[in-house]
């Protein structure tokens, strides 16, 4: 898959743990066809989950999501016991994703590259452990938003897989 391929969406949501490539895909569909990014940071526990990301999907052009809604499906259960979003909200927001011409693009990586990418980038990184829950997790969600929005995997160390300009 090559970043012309999928540039081919209007909306693109990249998601995935720590180190998987997601920001480094986002700056090559700004730089080379015209997104506009957004990278999502956790969203404060005073904020409307739901409407921030209603109102950014409202957004007009061609969107490259640096982390989404997604995260929260993942990171609330695996570090606060559970989700700020409901399986049901979940959906409403891949629908309007969907709606824009949008895919979810799951980025993936073996646990020791990633371990390895984050030991170079930050000069910390958490244990292999740590990591492959995250990436189950991961897996997990994207196994039942398959069912319901366009997802594609893509492995961020496969050479064919890697994007180009």
């Amino acid at each position: 898959m090559t970043a012309d391929e999928i540039a081919r969406y209007r909306t693109v949501v990249l998601e995935g743990g720590d180190g998987v490539g997601k920001s480094t895909l986002a700056d090559l569909l700004v730089t080379h066809h015209d997104f506009i990014a957004v990278h999502s940071p956790r969203t404060p526990d005073h904020e409307n989950l739901i409407e921030r990301y209603r109102k950014l999907l409202a957004r007009p052009g061609r969107l490259v999501l640096d982390r989404s809604f997604i995260s929260e499906l993942v990171y609330g259960p695996l570090y606060r016991g559970q989700s700020r979003l409901t399986w049901h909200q979940a959906l409403e927001l891949a629908g309007i994703v969907s709606a824009r011409n949008g895919v979810f693009l799951h980025l993936t990586a073996p646990a020791a590259t990633v371990q390895s990418r984050l030991a170079a980038r930050d000069g910390q990184a958490p244990g292999l452990d740590t990591i492959t829950e995250l990436a189950d997790a991961y897996h997990s969600v994207f196994r039942v938003l398959a069912s319901h929005a366009p997802v594609l995997t893509y492995d961020s160390t496969t050479e064919g897989s890697r994007p180009n300009g």
